[in-house]
């Protein structure tokens, strides 16, 4: 009999965004030997990488799942943000419809410690979201996202991801969003950077980070209240605020 599914660990796939397909389920068979009762789902929207990304999961021994979804958006929409929200709800219907207690979303181009969902446990404990942050691939650090982030079903039961694309194409992506819901629906959310992380590029180069300490600057930008706000008057305004406070940041703040 399968044993239960007790994590579900989610990662966003696209052809073009594979580029380190083979260490990311390397890192998973890693992961799910630290955490037996844990699956690994991939979301895609590509038919046409379905088996592909079947195949490879069975040849790395993989215990995993690949998921096609449909991205659905307004007539006008032309960000690749709506694939991203359509995946990441389809990837936390599936964990709910598991009954999986966690639901881990680690994005396609990370490697971490294979002690992650162990570690992000002892973190959630008295939370409902917990986010690590990590090295970004030039520079700074990215904290507060989806990128690396456990949540719990209670909390998953609450959330639907969503974006915003207004008709001037400003956007503000499921992540954002995402921060601003979890506020307003009462959520206890914890940021820091508590894992080993690789964070790699295209060319093979990567943003390296060790778990340390979180800034006054970092605590106060990505305090749930403050960025439900910045959300908030970005949607009145149909202005990304958060996005370009951020870009304006990492110039000035090269790590955390």
């Amino acid at each position: 009999m399968e044993n239960r599914i007790d994590t579900v660990v989610g990662s966003l796939i696209y052809r073009a965004g594979a580029y380190i397909l083979d260490k990311l389920l390397e890192n998973q068979k890693k992961i799910q030997q630290n955490y037996p009762s844990s699956e690994f789902v991939l979301a895609t929207v590509e038919k046409d990488f379905v088996e592909e990304l079947k195949e490879m999961l069975s040849r790395w021994g993989v215990r995993g799942k690949v998921i096609l979804y449909e991205t659905v958006k307004p007539d006008y929409a032309i960000s690749v943000v709506w694939n991203c929200s359509c995946g990441r709800e389809a990837i936390r219907k599936y964990a709910l419809e598991k009954g999986a207690s966690y639901l881990l979303f680690i994005d396609a181009d990370l490697i971490c410690d294979p002690q992650v969902i162990n570690i992000l446990k002892k973190e959630i404990n008295g939370y409902d979201i917990v986010a690590c942050g990590y090295a970004g691939k030039r520079h700074g650090t990215v904290v507060g996202g989806l990128g690396f982030t456990l949540i719990t079903s209670d909390a998953l039961k609450k959330m639907t991801y969503r974006c915003y694309e207004f008709k001037n194409r400003e956007v503000l992506d499921e992540c954002e969003v995402a921060g601003m819901d979890s506020f307003a629906k009462g959520l206890k959310f914890k940021n820091g950077y508590f894992l080993t992380v690789d964070h790699y590029d295209r060319d093979g180069s990567f943003g390296h980070m060790e778990p340390h300490s979180m800034s006054l600057l970092k605590k106060i930008s990505n305090c749930l209240f403050v960025r439900y706000m910045l959300m908030k008057t970005s949607i009145i305004l149909r202005f990304n605020i958060p996005g370009s406070l951020k870009k304006l940041l990492s110039r000035f703040f090269q790590r955390d």
